[in-house]
C-alpha cells in the first residue's frame, strides 16, 4: 500500500461476508483460514477464500488471511501447508502472531504484525518491521501522541494499522491469561472464555464490598467515527473494523459507516485516495447505532477517560424507544418518544430493572393503538419480567425493519470507464479506458448504414454502450468518434459492449499485482530486549530459535506450556478499576481530607469460587490482574523449556 492511501479494513466470519464487505466499500478484508486464526469459529475453507479473493480482486481490493495463534511445534507443518495454499488460493498478506512463522519456507507472502504482537512501543515497531513485517496493528490502548511517535520511528512504506470500531478486550492484546488459566482454554490459541464479561463483587484488603455484581473488566466499545481525521494526521493508513464473529448486517452497516466517513476526508484532502478502485453507493443511511454495541467509547485515544466501561451489563442496551404506560395480564402499553416510530413484530426490547440489571423483552405482537401509542405481545409471561411497570424506560436493541433492510441488496460497487466508439474499414471498434489507466479495445466487422435520423442514432448508440448493469463498471463518458451518423443495430452494440467489459475485466486480472514481502534487515535486528518471560508467548522451538538469533539470552516458554504455577500476572491492562469507581490516588490529588488516604491498595475480584487480584502499577498507569493455574489445567499438558535460566 502506498503511503499516501487510506485503506478501510473489515472483517468477514465467512466468504460471503466477506464479499458483501467489498461490496460495501472496504478497500481489504480480513478472514480466518481453516485453522491456526484468533476466532477459533470462524475458519473458512480455502475454495471459498479464493472466491473471496477473485471478487476482491476485481477491485483492487485485497484480502488478508488470519494466521495469528501461537502454535505447538507438531503444528508448525500444518500450518507452512496452510500458507501455501493460502498464498495459492489468492491471499494477499497474513496476519500472524508467532514468529516462528519467520523460521520456515514460507511463499512470498506480505506479512503483517497482529493486534496480538502487542505492540505500544516504538522498538516493537521497528523491531517488527525490520524483520520483514510490512503492516503493522497497533494497540488499541495508544494515545494519538504515541501514535505519532511510531510512526516517526517507522518508515513511511511500513502501514500503521488501527482499531476503530468493535468489541474491546480490556487487556493488552496478546496479555491475557485468565481463560487459560481458568479453563484451559487459550486466548492466544483463539479460544477465550470471556472471563472479563462476567460480573465481579469486588473487595478491597479488609474485606470490604466496594463494588457488588458489576462487570468492571467488560469494556464499551469502540467507536473512533470522530477521531479519523485526527488518526490520519498522527500516521494511521489502515482503518480496522473488529468483528469476525459478526453477521452480515453488521458488516454491511459498519463498513459503509467509516467508508462514507473516510471518502469525506479524501474528498477534503486531495493528497490522500483510496486504496481501492472504484466508488460505492448505498441504498441505506448507515447507522453504528442499529448493530450490537455495548455503547460505545474512543477508549484512550484523547486520554484517559473514566467512561469506558460497560460496568453494568455486557449486552446490548440499545437505543430509547419509549416508556411504559400500562402493564396487562398479556401485553404492555408503550408510550413512544417520537410519533413516528413503528414497532415490528419480532423487535427486541430492554429495560433496567430496580437491580440495574438489563431485561429483555422479545415482541410477539405489536399493535398501534394511537398516535405514539403501542400495545405489544411478548413471546414470554409476563410474570417473567421483573420490575416492568408504568414509568419503566425501554430501549429497543433489535430493530426488524432495519435487519430486514439490510437482508436485501444494499449497496452498489462500481468502478468508473471512459468508452470510446471509433470506426475501422471493416466495421467499428470500442475502447474503454478504467480509473486505474487499464485499456481494452475490441473490434468487429459490419457494414455502415447512414442513418436515417442522426439525433436519433446517437442517442441510441450512448444508451446502448452505457448499459453496464450487471458489470462492475460505471460509464464516466461516452465519446462517439464517427464520420457520420451510422445506423448501428443494437445487438450489434451490445455484443460490442459485452466483449469490451470481458476484456477489460481479463486486462485488470492480468494488471493486478499482490503486495510484496518485505525482506528481513541483515544483519538480524536486535530485539529491543535480552530477556523474554512468558508474556512473550513463545511456544515453540522455532519461535525460540528467532528471538535467540535476534540477540534474546533467556527465552521463557508462554503461559499455555505450564511453567508458571504460582500466581503471576494473568491480565495487563490500561483500564484501571480504581479509576473507573474513582478511588485513584492521582484522582485524590488536592482534594481537602482526602489526599493521602486513598492508596493503590489491591482489590479483589470474586465470581462464584474464582478469585482474581488486582494490583496496581501507577507509574504506567497500568492494572493487573493476578491469579494462578488451576490444578486441573496444569495436569492437561508438559510444560515446554527453553530458557537458560530461570527469568
Amino acid at each position: 500500500m502506498e503511503p499516501h492511501q487510506l485503506e478501510l479494513l473489515a472483517p468477514a466470519r465467512d466468504a460471503d461476508i466477506g464479499i458483501e464487505a467489498v461490496n460495501h466499500g472496504a478497500d481489504a478484508v480480513y478472514i480466518g483460514g481453516p485453522s491456526f486464526g484468533a476466532r477459533a469459529a470462524a475458519s473458512n475453507e480455502i475454495a471459498d477464500i479464493a472466491r473471496l479473493a477473485a471478487h476482491a480482486h476485481r477491485f483492487n481490493a485485497r484480502v488478508f488471511a488470519t494466521l495469528n495463534t501461537i502454535l505447538r511445534d507438531d503444528e508448525l507443518e500444518p500450518a507452512r501447508r496452510q500458507v501455501w495454499q493460502l498464498y495459492d488460493a489468492g491471499v494477499d498478506a497474513l496476519i500472524i502472531q508467532d514468529m516462528g512463522l519467520l523460521e520456515l519456507d514460507l511463499p512470498p507472502i506480505q506479512l503483517h504484525a497482529s493486534t496480538q504482537c502487542d505492540i505500544r512501543t516504538p522498538g516493537k515497531a521497528v523491531f517488527l518491521q525490520d524483520v520483514g513485517l510490512s503492516q503493522i496493528v497497533l494497540a488499541r490502548e495508544l494515545d494519538l501522541g504515541q501514535i505519532a511517535a511510531i510512526r516517526a520511528a517507522t518508515r513511511p512504506e511500513t502501514t500503521l494499522e488501527f482499531f476503530v470500531h468493535g468489541a474491546l478486550c480490556a487487556a493488552y492484546s496478546g496479555q491475557c491469561y485468565i481463560s487459560h488459566a481458568h479453563t484451559g482454554r487459550s486466548a492466544n490459541r483463539g479460544d477465550c472464555s470471556q472471563a472479563c464479561r462476567l460480573p465481579y463483587q469486588i473487595t478491597d484488603t479488609e474485606g470490604r464490598i466496594v463494588a457488588h455484581d458489576k462487570h468492571v473488566l467488560s469494556m464499551k466499545d469502540n467507536n473512533q467515527s470522530d477521531n479519523l481525521e485526527a488518526l490520519v494526521d498522527a500516521g494511521i493508513r489502515s482503518f480496522k473494523i473488529e468483528g469476525r464473529y459478526k453477521d452480515m448486517g453488521y458488516v454491511k452497516n459498519i463498513t459503509a459507516h467509516y467508508r462514507t466517513l473516510l471518502d469525506q476526508i479524501i474528498e477534503r484532502r486531495p493528497e490522500f485516495a483510496r486504496a481501492s478502485s472504484g466508488r460505492t453507493a448505498f441504498t441505506f443511511t448507515p447507522d453504528p447505532n442499529q448493530n450490537f454495541n455495548r455503547e460505545f467509547t474512543d477508549y484512550f485515544v484523547g486520554g484517559r477517560k473514566d467512561d469506558i466501561g460497560a460496568f453494568d451489563t455486557p449486552k446490548n442496551p440499545g437505543l430509547p424507544v419509549g416508556h411504559v404506560v400500562k402493564v396487562g395480564d398479556k401485553w404492555v402499553e408503550l408510550q413512544t418518544d417520537s410519533p413516528d416510530t413503528v414497532l415490528n413484530n419480532g423487535d427486541g426490547l430492554c429495560y433496567y430493572t430496580l437491580q440495574k440489571d438489563l431485561a429483555g423483552l422479545a415482541i410477539n405482537r405489536a399493535e398501534k393503538i394511537g398516535a405514539g401509542v403501542w400495545r405489544v405481545f411478548p413471546k414470554d409471561p409476563m410474570t417473567s419480567f421483573r420490575d416492568l411497570r408504568a414509568g419503566t424506560a425501554v430501549n429497543r436493541n433489535r430493530d426488524m425493519s432495519w435487519m430486514r433492510m439490510l437482508d436485501k441488496p444494499s449497496s452498489e460497487r462500481r468502478i468508473g470507464v471512459w468508452m470510446r466508439l471509433d470506426e475501422t474499414d471493416s466495421g467499428f471498434s470500442l475502447t474503454l479506458t478504467d480509473e486505474d489507466g487499464n485499456t481494452a479495445i475490441v473490434e468487429a466487422a459490419h457494414a455502415k448504414e447512414a442513418a436515417k435520423d442522426a439525433a436519433k442514432a446517437e442517442s441510441t448508440l450512448r444508451e446502448h454502450l452505457g448499459k453496464l448493469g450487471t458489470t462492475p463498471f460505471a460509464a464516466m463518458g461516452i465519446a462517439l468518434e464517427l464520420s457520420k451518423a451510422w445506423f448501428v443495430p443494437a445487438s450489434f452494440i451490445n455484443a460490442l459492449r459485452r466483449d469490451a467489459v470481458a476484456a477489460l475485466e481479463a486486462a485488470r486480472s492480468v494488471a493486478y499485482r499482490r503486495p510484496p514481502r518485505a525482506q528481513a534487515f541483515e544483519p538480524p535486528a536486535i530485539y529491543p530486549e535480552d530477556t523474554l518471560s512468558y508474556l512473550a508467548n513463545v511456544y515453540n522451538h522455532k519461535a525460540r530459535d528467532f528471538y535467540a538469533r535476534h540477540g534474546v539470552k533467556i527465552i521463557a516458554a508462554a503461559y499455555e506450556s505450564h511453567e508458571e504455577a504460582g500466581e503471576v500476572s494473568l491480565m495487563i491492562t490500561k483500564h484501571c478499576v480504581r479509576y473507573s469507581l474513582s478511588l485513584c490516588p492521582k484522582q485524590a490529588r488536592g482534594v481537602t481530607g482526602v489526599q493521602g488516604t486513598v492508596r493503590a491498595a489491591p482489590l479483589t475480584l470474586v465470581n462464584g469460587s474464582e478469585k482474581l487480584t488486582l494490583r496496581f502499577d501507577c507509574k504506567p498507569c497500568e492494572m493487573h490482574v493476578m491469579g494462578k493455574l488451576k490444578p486441573g489445567v496444569a495436569k492437561s499438558s508438559a510444560p515446554l523449556t527453553f530458557y537458560r535460566t530461570r527469568p
